[in-house]
């Protein structure tokens, strides 16, 4: 089902999990410029609540991607 052998479940694992982390970002990005107290507090997006919140998104998004790279073995998924 999966045939996620070797290299290619790290490479899975980084596509999909990029994939959401850009989708949050855009999520962030579209908050700060249309929820009227968000866009108070970085009218322009490159103020420090802006880039706080981006790094923590992108920190969190590490995290997530280093734990389920260590965690993703398909071959004991389609054995069970």
């Amino acid at each position: 089902m999966f045939h996620l052998a070797g290299s290619w479940r790290w490479i899975f694992v980084a596509a999909a999990v990029t994939a959401l982390y850009l989708d949050v970002f855009v999520g962030i990005v579209q908050a700060f410029a249309k929820i009227p107290v968000l866009h108070e507090w970085a009218p322009t997006q490159s103020d420090p609540p802006f880039v706080i919140v981006q790094l923590i998104g992108l920190a969190s998004f590490v995290a997530l991607g280093i734990a389920v790279a260590r965690r993703f073995h398909p071959t004991h998924a389609a054995n069970a």
